[in-house]
């Protein structure tokens, strides 16, 4: 039953994805663009400050309620020893409300910072952010998936889930971007970037 319910969820996505313009997100060599969000505890956490540090891995993710989603940041928490021993960060950027991002450390124990992309200015500077239709929001609702309630005044958008390694000069060095959610970064990949 789970199967029938990713596969039908993956179809009604393609196919509302293929009727709008769709993001690009930006390009290996682009300046990454800084930001300052809240993460789950209420700090403020900024790109720039972050970068200080080493290179950051920016994960963007649809929500605590895709099974994709949590699988890749579990992954990415199972493996941040391997991350962190290469000096670099994780942050992860997301639509949703903060109390859903608490939902999210549940599912995957992560410990990096998750961002509440409040007005989806991260996600629109990063070119990933696209507005879900309303066939596909009517689709959602039907198994008990609801954007204005997962995302409050972020409403019915999501990001493409990408994964950005941003270099300690500020520079994209490497991208994964794909409109297909359901494929994503592997550790070994984003290792082999940092």
């Amino acid at each position: 039953m789970k199967k029938i319910l990713v596969a039908a969820l993956v179809l009604i996505n393609a196919i509302a994805l293929s009727a709008q313009e769709q993001p690009k997100g930006l390009n290996v060599n682009d300046k990454a663009p800084d930001f300052t969000a809240l993460n789950q505890s209420g700090k403020k956490t900024t790109l720039s400050e972050e970068l200080r540090n080493g290179a950051v891995v920016l994960v963007f993710y649809r929500g605590q309620w895709c099974p994709y989603c949590n699988r890749q940041l579990k992954r990415l928490e199972d493996s941040l020893s391997l991350v962190t021993a290469k000096g670099a960060t994780v942050l992860c950027i997301t639509a949703e409300k903060e109390e859903n991002i608490s939902k999210t450390i549940e599912k995957t124990k992560a410990s990096f910072p998750i961002l509440h992309d409040y007005g989806l200015k991260i996600m629109k500077r990063y070119e990933v952010a696209f507005a879900v239709d309303e066939k596909t929001v009517t689709a959602y609702k039907k198994y008990g998936i609801d954007f204005d309630q997962a995302n409050g005044s972020n409403g019915a958008n999501l990001p493409v889930p990408a994964v950005f390694i941003i270099n300690k000069e500020g520079k994209i060095v490497y991208r994964h971007f794909d409109m297909d959610y359901t494929k994503r970064a592997t550790v070994k990949e984003i290792l082999s970037f940092l």
